[in-house]
């Protein structure tokens, strides 16, 4: 488990890459839909894509979101919510190994690439006479709220995506208008991984996880580490000394009784004062509308006297 653990956050180091936002084109009624990509590819589809491979939980989340869901007919291995996801035929993905023959066999007229994959993947499936489409990670809300319309213009989903986003934008203005004037910011520690409790894996600048905690009113220690993802030492924790500790490895069986339990961790204030959370790391991993749910869950457990209230 401590194995795969790790290179599954070296493959999210490797394969996190920030590419150009997608370019809208407008089109008549009845004409080709043109986009560019994020890896600024210029992709036509003759009409809505109704059939559609997803290789990445975020684009079958985004897809699900706006009311595309019937269209999809195969999703990566790890896609698994909403709960219908886990339906559909898997097209691999574990250690980043797609099944091109299984992709093939389902004839879909687009497949939706993400933040996960590479060119290279990309191409393979063009080389099969495959249509791409590569939706690049947000690097901040707005980029997400692009993305949505842009999936939105690929399956015909243009007017559920709207009332999507408009509703997402109300959640992030409340929760702003909540914080308006916060002064006092608690320090976090965000564990990914802490197989090793010496050197536990953590969120570091440029990662979601880093700008969501910011956006909801707390200040990520390990903002000042080299890198979206990084270990830190237990000496420079114990120096931080972070008022919440939040378990983003929770998923994998850590509980906050282990947290308080490893030699030296006992010291933390988060430990002494019981502000150690576990936390759905889905919900800032995952470049999809759930960002807002995580914005959300973040700003009740950072001020829950101002933020408790918020939907």
């Amino acid at each position: 488990m401590k194995q795969f653990r790790a290179i599954s956050i070296a493959l999210i180091v490797c394969l996190l890459l920030t590419a150009c936002a997608p370019i809208l084109t407008a089109q008549p009624a009845d004409s080709p839909i043109i986009v560019t990509d994020g890896l600024n590819r210029q992709v036509t589809l003759p009409a809505a894509a109704q059939k559609i491979v997803s290789l990445a939980p975020s684009n079958t989340e985004i897809l699900y979101a706006i009311g595309a869901g019937s269209q999809i007919i195969g999703r990566d291995d790890f896609s698994n919510f909403p709960s219908q996801a886990l339906e559909l035929p898997s097209v691999g993905g574990s250690m980043s190994n797609y099944n091109l023959e299984e992709i093939t066999r389902l004839e879909p007229d687009l497949v939706l690439a993400g933040g996960i994959n590479t060119p290279e993947q990309v191409k393979a499936l063009e080389d099969l006479g495959i249509t791409v489409f590569f939706l690049a990670n947000p690097v901040d809300l707005e980029d997400l709220f692009e993305n949505l319309q842009t999936v939105a213009l690929l399956t015909g989903q243009e007017s559920e995506a709207e009332a999507l986003v408009a509703s997402l934008r109300q959640r992030v203005n409340a929760v702003e208008s909540a914080l308006e004037g916060v002064t006092e910011r608690p320090s976090v520690f965000y564990e990914l991984d802490g197989s090793d409790p010496a050197r536990p894996w953590t969120a570091g600048p440029g990662s979601f996880t880093d700008y969501l905690i910011t956006l909801a009113g707390g200040e990520n220690i390990a903002a000042g580490l080299s890198g979206e993802w990084a270990q830190i030492s237990q000496e420079e924790l114990i120096l931080q000394d972070p008022h919440i500790i939040l378990l983003g490895d929770a998923a994998y069986g850590v509980t906050v009784e282990q947290v308080a339990a490893r030699p030296g961790w006992d010291t933390l204030q988060a430990v002494r004062q019981q502000r150690v959370y576990p936390f759905d790391d889905d919900l800032v991993s995952r470049p999809g509308p759930r960002l807002v749910d995580g914005l959300v869950a973040l700003a009740r457990i950072f001020h829950p006297d101002l933020a408790g209230d918020l939907e």
